[in-house]
């Protein structure tokens, strides 16, 4: 995360809890109430999609293994593809490791076998939150800088790609024709309009761009 940028309010942290047993849905949100987190509870795949809009950050999935009609991991699957980055926790049942470990491979951050004990389901949930949570502010570092970046001029973008190189200003004016002076000035603009105090600090924004590496 760029130092720089304005901390944004974040979301309050929810669970998404998808079982087909109302017993386990009841217990987990009853669970997640005594640590003060909040859980949205969905008895199907289908009732989950037919809600899901995009991703609530920092949040996190609970998805049972084998449910009726798609699975749990199908689930994952299809979240995926719609450009969904929520962590999942697989709920198997006993015997079903080696398919919670192929689950593991397809992406899914962690599994637990039921019964479960409620501190080890917790800590796997803070876990997934906390990766939900560096990933949130990975994308607001990034509409952050894009954000300031539509606010350049092309012969500016242009400028900012030479400047994060390293390349010195008569270097810039050579390749690009232009003189010294009005590189300078460019390189100013450039330097207000990402609000960036230092030359680090703009490369650390151009970092999240990868535009340093062009």
């Amino acid at each position: 995360m760029i130092a720089s940028l304005p901390t944004r309010r974040t979301t309050e942290p929810v669970v998404f809890v998808v079982d087909d047993e109302p017993e386990v849905r009841d217990a987990v949100s009853l669970l997640l109430r005594t640590v003060a987190l909040r859980a949205q509870t969905y008895p199907n795949a289908q009732a989950f999609l037919d809600d899901y809009k995009k991703d609530h950050c920092p949040a996190c999935l609970l998805l049972d293994l084998r449910m009726p009609g798609m699975s749990g991991l199908e689930l994952f699957e299809q979240l995926k593809r719609r450009g969904s980055t929520m962590p999942a926790i697989i709920m198997t049942g006993h015997g079903e490791v080696s398919v919670a470990v192929r689950a593991m491979k397809a992406g899914v951050q962690d599994f637990i076998e039921k019964p479960f004990k409620d501190q080890a389901l917790l800590d796997l949930i803070q876990a997934a939150l906390a990766v939900s949570s560096q990933v949130r502010g990975h994308a607001l570092a990034r509409a952050e800088v894009e954000a300031r970046m539509a606010t350049l001029s092309p012969r500016e973008r242009e400028v900012l790609v030479q400047i994060v190189q390293g390349k010195l200003n008569k270097v810039i004016a050579y390749e690009l024709g232009l003189s010294v002076r009005t590189v300078e000035l460019h390189r100013a603009h450039v330097m207000e309009k990402m609000q960036a105090q230092s030359f680090s600090e703009l490369v650390r924004m151009t970092f999240v761009l990868d535009l340093a590496k062009a």
